[in-house]
């Protein structure tokens, strides 16, 4: 797996670190508030890997037409 590293406040930190639950990563953490605040972040999981890529044909489908 790749990683990245980044800079941020110690503030800022400090409130990532108070949302880490158990043996949670801060990857987890920030991938669990991305998804939180995104309306699709609700709907992962929701589809199978060939529903997901029979809809995204669809879509592509009518945004073509």
């Amino acid at each position: 797996m790749a990683t990245k590293t980044i800079s941020i406040t110690e503030d800022a930190y400090s409130r990532l670190k108070a949302w880490k639950e158990g043996k949670e990563s801060f990857s987890d953490v920030i991938n669990k508030l991305a998804a939180a605040k995104s309306p699709w972040g609700k709907l992962a999981g929701l589809l199978s890997e060939r529903e997901a890529k029979e809809l995204e044909g669809s879509v592509r489908r009518l945004r073509a037409e």
